[in-house]
């Protein structure tokens, strides 16, 4: 019954993302990553605001993990400060758009 549960919550939890990802547009995006590139965009980038912080990654990323991490920062789950700037200028099409833009096998490659 507990693994029921688990596969039920997992379920819920995901779909919207899933949903978003099928309207999403990685094409869409390459205008939009222009503000990510700049910290995300760098191997072994840190950042020293506020405080001496590791910038992950994002290309390889799954697509509804980004998606639920910008809606963190935009609704203020998540408190990075530029995050949250840059978050609160996104749309939900946009956040979908750059999830799926870093979820891309292209990207996905040469992120590694």
């Amino acid at each position: 019954m507990k693994r029921l549960t688990a596969i039920a919550f997992g379920l819920a939890v995901l779909t919207p993302g899933l949903v978003q990802a099928a309207d999403a547009a990685p094409a869409a995006a390459k205008d939009k990553v222009s503000m990510c590139i700049g910290c995300h965009g760098i191997p072994g980038y840190k950042t020293a605001f506020p405080v001496t912080y590791n910038v992950p990654k994002l290309g390889g990323q799954h697509a509804a993990y980004i998606v639920k991490a910008l809606q963190g920062y935009k609704n203020g789950d998540r408190t990075h400060p530029s995050m949250r700037a840059i978050a609160a200028g996104l749309s939900e099409q946009d956040m979908a758009d750059v999830a799926a833009y870093y979820s891309a096998p292209a990207v996905q490659a040469a992120a590694k």
